[in-house]
């Protein structure tokens, strides 16, 4: 399992809605920032919408990843068929291996029977094309029901981008949500987080840490992995809460980037 860095590994030094640093971080500090932690992979995702660029914008990014050898893995949000169709366009011009998915956009929740049509118009294109496509649990739809569309689609070209941390907005915890999707998994994003009991004790709130510092068990989930031989890789992500400044939270962010690479660099699960 290759281990990579995601553009959401840099959420805020890239931009998030009106919070953007004064010098926001593109693709190509991306690949340098990949290059200088020597990791293979790079996970450009729909915070910095590949279908939004120009074509030599485009073939620029091609080129600075074939020359250093890295792996590009593509990653879009607002699953229609047009949508799809575009990003495969453009995960065949990357030759990229693996297209993650994240269903749901603005105004835009389609229901299982939709995604599974979708999805199944689009399989003979990704086996011919050698491409992976990785639906991400990302809040609305359950485990069970992300296996439902899984098992529905019956691809080995089609499977689960599984994040550490999502599926909480769907009421349910890491270990229902990896004992019911390893089996599907093709992508794993590593976010780890803390969850505290507010001062009035009447809630809980959840917050990101570095790698390492949480309450993911990243042992437990590539042991449970590990039997089913799919994930291709594991994408470090982060949620640094922000700060009140957008440039400090930023710095922050690449803080934690390093203290996250090397430790999961010490772990002996990963090529890198």
């Amino acid at each position: 399992m290759v281990l990579g860095l995601s553009s959401f590994t840099y959420g805020w030094s890239v931009g998030m809605g009106e919070k953007v640093p004064s010098q926001p971080m593109l693709e190509l500090d991306l690949v340098q920032h990949t290059i200088d932690a020597a990791l293979p992979c790079l996970q450009i995702g729909d915070n910095l919408p590949l279908h939004t660029f120009s074509n030599e914008r485009l073939e620029t990014l091609k080129y600075t990843l074939q020359k250093n050898s890295l792996r590009l893995e593509i990653g879009a949000r607002k699953l229609t068929a047009d949508h799809l169709q575009r990003y495969l366009q453009l995960t065949t011009f990357f030759n990229s291996p693996l297209l993650r998915f994240v269903i749901d956009g603005d105004a835009y929740e389609p229901d299982s029977k939709t995604i599974i049509r979708i999805i199944k118009e689009i399989i003979p294109e990704l086996e011919k094309q050698n491409i992976t496509l990785g639906i991400e649990n990302h809040d609305r739809f359950k485990a069970k029901e992300l296996a439902f569309i899984m098992d529905s689609v019956g691809s080995i070209r089609v499977g689960i981008c599984l994040d550490c941390v999502n599926s909480m907005g769907a009421g349910e915890g890491l270990e229902h949500v990896l004992h019911v999707l390893a089996p599907y998994t093709v992508n794993l994003h590593i976010k780890d987080f803390t969850v505290e009991r507010l001062s009035h004790k009447m809630g809980f709130i959840i917050t990101g840490t570095p790698a390492g510092q949480g309450m993911t068990d990243v042992h437990f989930l590539m042991k449970e992995l590990s039997h089913y031989n799919r994930c291709q890789s594991a994408i470090l992500e982060q949620w640094v809460p922000f700060n009140g400044d957008i440039e400090t939270t930023s710095q922050t962010e690449k803080q934690w980037a390093q203290q996250g690479i090397n430790y999961l660099k010490s772990l002996p699960y990963f090529k890198y």
